[in-house]
């Protein structure tokens, strides 16, 4: 029988009974009644964030561990706007987001109020999915699409947007709660043909590359192509900024790809065949004068194992028998780096980090130029997952390393942070404090882009002026992150030497909550 019940309460009933229980939110007027409608779902979660960007980060760094959707509620056209870095990020990580975009009521829109805009506009660019809800007795068809789109495969991005009226009168639609609808996608196992051609090739004369991404660069994929690479000899390598890189001792260790052109030039130099199991094929971040976008070595024939709604580690495995490849694959010898000593640096806090993480951590990394040498010191700790830039806007690293510490409770959260990426996104910390997640945020503190400065000078700008170089500095006046951490409730502290760096990670990583530590790497990378 049915039973009358507001459009907002559905909706979020619809969402916890499919097993979507977390909503990031930074709600306005328009979300009220969702917001009143959390106290009647107690199974979902609402989790406040002081800024759009952070929950839409959130939401991806929770989907990345957690393997399924969470929600956000945004308020109207500017609210989803100001969360749109981190959706293009989620985008390019295929992480599964349901976006829930309240708007003004449908009676209210031809008055053409100031928040009024062209929201399914703003949401095509970074959604893989748009749809308007426009009848009361659809909500529950309209959420259960959302939950199918996200869920993929490919997991991805979609955005539902709400008028405040269908979310506020009665629809009439099942009782609550809602029964489970909807399923997660099952990715598409490979074609024979497609296994036997990267077989050939990578047998074939010459040298041969296999890179992965994506959902290859998990444990199962991972030893599967480490496999592959001992039987052919062909090179491993991993895309640039994986989603999610599982790592450590006993994982196969891979190589990813530099962000260089340059770096990548050399990696792939000699490649005859390079066949992409899940992973992009490799182009330049940016262009450069003189130099080309597309970074696959001139006569190199690619060939796509998996890709999309490809069961990638599937494909990896089946490629593994066709070759006659070991059964076990070799995983990364168990090793830390010494205890670092004396004045700190980019090296130093690599080995401090590398020295102390915990079994189990998750890695939130943004630490962009001064983290030049963290996958060196850490490539032997104990098994850990390394979150990457995917799509290279800058401000993910501790939203990401917020949804993380939800979707992963008992496991410590490394948020490995240059000091100007942090400066976008700092809300995450008071998040972080309100519901006393596990996250220690390290800051590197080099004062300055940096990258930006290397950038410069390879694109052919020539040499920086007095302007210039003030444009690309972050002083003065100083940042105080001690400051801007504990004034959102998070303990922070600064640490004067190597010595009492490792002392205050060791002691934070044993100890609940979030804390700061902020290093001064030094104006080089060294």
């Amino acid at each position: 029988m049915s039973t009358p019940v507001k459009g907002a309460e559905l909706i979020i009933s619809t969402l916890a009974s499919n097993g979507v229980d977390v909503t990031f939110a930074n709600p306005g007027t328009s979300e009220m009644h969702f917001v009143a409608a959390l106290d009647t779902v107690p199974e979902m979660r609402g989790v406040l964030c002081l800024f759009e960007g952070v929950v839409t980060g959130a939401a991806d760094g929770y989907a990345r561990i957690a393997g399924k959707p969470a929600a956000t509620l945004l308020h109207l056209g500017p609210g989803l706007a100001n969360g749109l870095a981190n959706l293009h990020n989620a985008r390019r990580a295929n992480s599964p987001v349901v976006n829930l975009v309240g708007d003004h009521a449908t009676y209210h829109k031809r008055f053409d109020p100031p928040l009024e805009s062209d929201i399914e506009s703003l949401a095509s660019p970074m959604s893989a999915w748009v749809r308007r809800c426009v009848a009361q007795d659809d909500l529950v068809a309209d959420v259960e699409s959302a939950l199918d789109a996200a869920w993929g495969p490919p997991r991805r991005v979609a955005t539902l947007i709400v008028p405040a009226d269908l979310s506020w009168l009665e629809a009439t639609g099942p009782s609550l709660p809602v029964g489970k609808h909807v399923l997660p996608g099952a990715y598409t196992q490979v074609q024979p043909g497609a296994v036997e051609s990267a077989a050939k090739a990578l047998q074939a004369p010459g040298r041969a590359a296999l890179m992965v991404g994506g959902t290859a660069a998990r444990r199962r994929g991972l030893d599967a192509a480490s496999r592959v690479a001992a039987a052919t000899g062909a090179k491993l390598l991993c895309e640039t900024f994986p989603a999610a890189l599982e790592r450590g001792a006993g994982i196969p260790d891979v190589e990813r790809l530099g962000y260089f052109a340059e770096l990548a030039a050399i990696q792939l130099e000699g490649v005859t065949t390079l066949v992409l199991a899940d992973a992009m094929s490799p182009v330049s971040f940016f262009a450069y004068p003189g130099k080309p976008s597309d970074l696959v070595p001139p006569g190199c024939a690619v060939y796509v194992l998996a890709a999309g709604a490809d069961d990638a580690p599937g494909a990896l495995e089946a490629l593994a028998d066709l070759v006659g490849a070991p059964q076990v694959a070799t995983g990364a010898p168990a090793a830390r780096p010494a205890p670092p000593t004396g004045a700190l640096s980019a090296k130093a806090v690599a080995e401090a980090v590398g020295a102390t993480m915990p079994e189990g951590a998750i890695v939130s990394d943004e630490s962009n130029t001064a983290g030049i040498y963290m996958a060196g010191a850490t490539a032997g700790c104990p098994p850990h997952d390394w979150l990457c830039l995917t799509g290279g806007a800058i401000g993910q690293g501790l939203p990401v390393a917020t949804g993380a510490a939800i979707a992963a409770p008992g496991r410590r959260v490394v948020a490995l942070e240059a000091d100007g990426s942090a400066m976008y996104t700092l809300q995450s910390w008071w998040t972080q404090a309100r519901e006393s997640l596990d996250v220690t945020t390290v800051i590197l503190e080099n004062r300055r882009y940096a990258i930006l400065e290397l950038e410069l000078s390879r694109v052919g700008a020539g040499a920086a002026g007095p302007v210039a170089k003030a444009m690309l500095e972050l002083e003065p006046p100083p940042l105080d992150f001690v400051s801007l951490a504990r004034g959102m409730g998070v303990p922070a502290e600064r640490a004067a030497d190597a010595e009492e760096l490792t002392a205050m990670l060791a002691r934070s990583f044993a100890d609940p909550g979030p804390s700061v530590i902020v290093a001064d790497v030094g104006r080089g990378i060294g």
